[in-house]
Order: C-alpha cells, then structure tokens, then sequence
C-alpha cells in the first residue's frame, strides 16, 4: 500500500498541475471497461430493492443439501472463493457465494452499506430468491463481521457461523495509511488516478502482502482480476466500509453473548491483518458456541494455504447444526 501511494502521490501531482481531469476520467472509462470484459460476472445477477446483487450458486442441487453461504473480504469479490474453495465444497453442499455490496458486481446502497449489518439484510433477501433457508453462513475478514451481523439479525433461521480470519472486534490503532488517506479530500481524485494509470502490478503487490508469510497461488491474481478492484466506484465503496468497520464493531460486539448457534473459526497464527488475540480468541472468551482451529504457520488467506482445515470448520459447522 505504501507503494501505490507513493505512486500516486507522483501522479496526484501531475494531474493537477496538467489540469487533465476530463482526460483523466476518460482513460480511466477506457481501462474500467477493458477490465469488465476480461472479468465479467460468473454467475447471476439477482434484482433486490431495484439494485443487483451477484451471486454465484454450485454444488447439490437445491434441497438435497446443507446451503454455505460464503462472503468475501475488503476489496474483494467471489472470485477469490471460485479459484478453488467453491469447488472444494461443491461434492457436499449447495454453495452459493456472493459479491458484497458495492464491490465485484453487485451495487453499492450508499452510505447504509458502511454498516456490516446493512450488507447482511441485503445479502439475506438476495440469497433468499435462491430457496435459501438456513444457511451455514462463512464469513472472510471484513466478511467475518457480516457473517456475524448476519446471525444477530436472525439467529433462529441460520445454521452456523464460519469464519476464516474474521473481524469480529473493535481494535486499538488506526488502519493502514492508505485508508487514512482516503478520508481526505484528495481521496476522489487519488481513486481516477489509480483507475487511470496505476498499472496492475502494483495491485499484485498488495495481493502479495495479504497473502504473506503464504505464496500467491499460481494464476490466481490473473483468475481474480485485480482491475475490478481498482475500479474509482469499487475503491470508493470500500474504503468507506473499511473506514467505518470500526464503530460497527464496537455496536455489535457486546451483543455477541446473545448467540448460542455454532460457531467455527478458522484462523492462521502468522496473520498479519487480523490479530487472533483481539478477534478469534475474544469471540471464543465469550460465546460458548465458538471454537477456534489456529492453522500455524499459515496467514490471513488461510482458505488459499490450508484450504483442507476451511472445508473441515464447514463439516463441523453443518454436524454441530443438526445436518
């Protein structure tokens, strides 16, 4: 992250002493387009409240099997679960993943879906349409804190909670710089600038420090599409999220004594993004439903480095929850 600010910020100048924001927006349509044709939607754009949510649905058929329901992390989208976990699951679940809203192709509901338990509500009437009823709902990172809004909302109509590095708990600090940097007045422009001309290598780089101390696995970053991510929409909606998760956190966190279902959490002892102290073991401290697997040696993309310890938390989720 810190490179791409340094990139920008030499960009940043450029644009403004060039005075160049008509061709700055029009080059950055151009590259926005070229990166929605190569990485188009794989599965089904569902209508909710006059919006579209993507979904992506494989495995049993519906009815003959337990529903996972899987959310992806920050800056994501469902392609980060359909490079292998979807497949994984697919031989004994009904698995249906989704795009967050505001990012990868489903639309943003404004300023309302900062709140986690916003993108829970929505996500809940999408996959709903689905026949989806009780769901084993498992949660990434920033993914982690909708997946637990999502069993506050309606605990007696879902199964479980999985969550994979989840964040679940108010921290102490301030996040990266570059989000910092995106509660600025320069943030808008900063965010043309990148869709216009920061090349994808610089978003691999950031791909490489979430995946660290693990390997990026072979092809992925061409499979995910890293450009739908730098698209100036897509940053926007979710540096407002990441900025926000914070407060969210400390609304939810005190009613998490409320919850009885079972929850499994899966998480790397090497993660450099979420701490298992703060979040996994907290969780763990307080709702007796919770069991937390530590995966060692292992970081923050654990469903990519031990994928096999990801499909065992579900198993154990849908026996805990009657299946």
């Amino acid at each position: 992250m810190n490179r791409i600010l340094a990139l920008v910020a030499l960009l940043l100048t450029a644009a403004v002493l060039g005075g160049c924001g008509d061709a700055l927006d029009a080059r950055a349509d151009r590259r926005e387009a070229v990166w929605m044709e190569a990485h188009p939607p794989l599965g089904q754009l569902i209508e909710v409240e006059g919006r579209q949510i993507h979904v992506y649905v494989t495995g049993r058929a519906r009815g003959t099997a337990p529903d996972v329901v899987l959310l992806h992390g920050s800056n994501g989208n469902l392609r980060d679960f359909t490079f292998d976990l979807t497949d994984r699951l697919a031989g004994e679940f009904r698995v249906i993943a989704v795009d967050r809203p505001g990012l990868g192709f489903s639309d943003s509901w404004g300023a309302a879906d900062s709140d986690p338990a916003e993108q829970a509500r929505v996500l809940r009437l999408a996959v709903a349409q689905l026949g989806v009823r009780r769901p084993i709902v498992l949660g990434h990172s920033y993914g982690g804190a909708v997946a637990m809004a999502w069993a506050l909302q309606d605990q007696p109509h879902t199964a479980a909670v999985v969550l994979i590095s989840g964040a679940t708990h108010p921290w102490g600090g301030d996040l990266t710089p570059w989000y910092r940097f995106n509660r600025t007045r320069l943030a808008p422009v900063a965010l043309r600038i990148i869709a216009a001309f920061a090349p994808e290598s610089a978003a691999f780089d950031a791909v490489h420090d979430i995946f660290e101390p693990d390997p990026v696995p072979e092809g992925y970053a061409e499979y995910f599409g890293l450009g739908l991510s730098m698209r100036r929409e897509s940053q926007a909606d979710n540096a407002r999220q990441m900025n926000a998760l914070h407060g969210y956190l400390e609304q939810m966190q005190p009613h998490y004594t409320e919850l009885h279902l079972p929850i499994e959490i899966v998480q790397g002892s090497e993660d450099p993004v979420i701490d298992p102290d703060i979040h996994a073991r907290a969780l763990v401290a307080e709702v007796p439903s919770a069991r937390l697997t530590v995966v060692e040696g292992v970081g923050h993309m654990v469903h990519h480095a031990a994928p096999e310890a990801v499909v065992a938390a579900v198993r154990r989720a849908a026996r805990r929850a009657g299946y």
